[in-house]
Formats: C-alpha cells, structure tokens, sequence
C-alpha cells in the first residue's frame, strides 16, 4: 500500500498544509493538467498528465514510487485521463480510444475510436468489474455543452476488446455527461457521477434502470470508497470534494482545490489522492 509518509520526492516540490477540515495533507506539484490518479499494491501511484488539451503526443503517465521518487512511466499519449490496473497492466481512457500499458511503460491502443458503437466524444474515468472481465468506461460527450446528446457508458470485455454500449442518453435523457464510475462487488450495480448535472446515479446494469442517489456535485468528476464504507464525490468546478455515508448523508469533506479531478485511494482504503488539474498537484488527504 502507499504509505502514509512520503519522503523527500526528487524532482518535485513537497509541502504540507490544511484543507477545509483542517487534517494534515501532502502536495505533490509540478504535474501539467493531472486528471486521474491510481495506486498500486506495491506502494506506486499512477497520475494521468493530459498535458496541452487536444495536443496529440505530449500527454504520459507519470509514477511516484513509494520512495518519493518520480519519474515518466509512459508517454506519447494524446489527452489520457482514467485508469485501471489489471495484474501487472494499466489500462488508459485516451482521448478516444483505450490503451493498455504493459510493466515497463510500452503501450498499444486495445480500443479504437472505431470499435465503439458511435464515435466516442470525450472518453473519462475506467472502472474495472469485481472478476476483472470487464472495463467500464464513461464518455463525456460533447462535456462543454453539457454532454449534448453524446453523452454514454460502455462495456469493455478484456478478453476480446468487444465494446457494447451500457446506456447513453437516447436511453435516458438523464444521461449528460457521465464522468466518475464505482462498481460494487455483485457486477450488478453501477454508481456514476454526471459533470454536467451534477447528480449521482445508481445504475442496476441487469435492466438499466437508473436511480438517483444524490446531488448537488457540481461538476462531478471522480469516485471512490473508503474503508470507512464513505463514497468520496469530488466536484471540479467547485474544487470541493463530498463524501456520501451509508446513511445517504452528504458531507462537505474538503474544499479549496482549483479543480479537483478524478480522485483515486491507497489499497486499505485511509488516504484519498486528488489530482488538481489547474493547479498542477496531487494531494493526499488522510481519512477519519
């Protein structure tokens, strides 16, 4: 797991301050547009640099090993933003197509922008079913005029790079720009975020019936669980970050970020990673 300590990173700037709760935080600078963060088993975190928006070829991956030290794991992507880590490979939303990164940092496209249903918009977050047979993966759409009519999530099966649409907006008008993905641990159950309306949806992926849970998250972009069975929600535009409890009660957990992206969480579930895109950081936030 990452530890809770980093040590003095090479290459990048460490410093400490509070966030809206007050808890001890770590920050991590010196990323060009981080939109999504991972971390491994073996203490590594993963961030997505988009680089310059629509500028082909300058995004990558870079990797903060447990310690400190930094460096470039993969690059030459195009705007690469959610991840998901099967065994020993990471897998990328890209833009417009999915890649798959092997251990050493080599790449090759696994999805084509032609082998999805419709031509994708804004491919988003990853989100890996609990058998590791399937990748979830939401397209934005047309995310600056609030998905448009674009706005979808589909199914990936690992097995055969297929892609089968799950829902998009025809289906339901709700569906806008969908963004943040969490799976549970039946496969039966999809929870998404909307940036573009700000709501949070629970989809039973058996007869795409959508539910919804909560609002009120702004430009919701990321998900994630924490061992205290909380679903943090983070809100880019505002640059806040929620969490939802079992009781279904929503709770302003930190604020004060530019823009917190695509949130990801250390393996036991303690510490939330934020990427902040405007400013260029990730931060570890402890949780109680």
């Amino acid at each position: 797991m990452v530890k809770t300590v980093v040590a003095a990173l090479l290459g990048s700037a460490l410093m400490f301050s509070g966030v809206a709760s007050g808890h001890e935080v770590k920050v991590v600078k010196g990323f060009k547009n981080p939109e999504s963060v991972l971390a491994d088993k073996a203490g590594r975190v993963f961030v997505s640099e988009i680089g310059e928006f629509d500028k082909d070829g300058d995004g990558q991956i870079s990797v903060i090993e447990p310690d400190g030290k930094r460096s470039v794991f993969a690059k030459g992507m195009n705007d690469p933003k959610g991840l998901a880590l099967v065994g020993s490979e990471l897998y990328v939303a890209d833009k417009d197509r999915i890649l798959k990164v092997d251990k050493d940092g080599e790449w090759v496209v696994l999805v084509d922008k032609s082998a999805f249903p419709a031509p994708p918009g804004f491919l988003n977050d990853l989100e890996l079913d609990y058998e590791g047979k399937y990748l979830y993966v939401s397209d934005s759409g047309d995310i600056a005029n609030q998905g448009g009519a674009s706005g979808a999530i589909y199914r990936i099966t690992l097995a055969t790079s297929k892609v089968d649409t799950v829902i998009h907006h025809q289906h339901d008008a709700r569906i806008k720009a969908p963004n943040g993905l969490w799976m549970d641990d039946t496969g039966e159950v999809l929870i998404y975020v909307d940036f573009a309306s700000g709501v949070l949806y629970k989809l039973d992926l058996l007869n795409r019936h959508l539910i919804e849970l909560a609002k009120g998250f702004g430009g919701g972009d990321g998900l994630a669980l924490g061992a205290n069975r909380k679903l943090y929600i983070s809100d880019y535009i505002n640059g806040k970050v929620f969490s939802l409890s079992i009781d279904d009660e929503v709770t302003l957990e930190h604020e004060g970020f530019q823009s917190a992206a695509d949130i990801g969480i250390t393996p036991d579930g303690k510490v939330l990673l934020v990427p902040d895109m405007k400013a260029g950081t990730v931060t570890w936030l402890h949780l109680h």
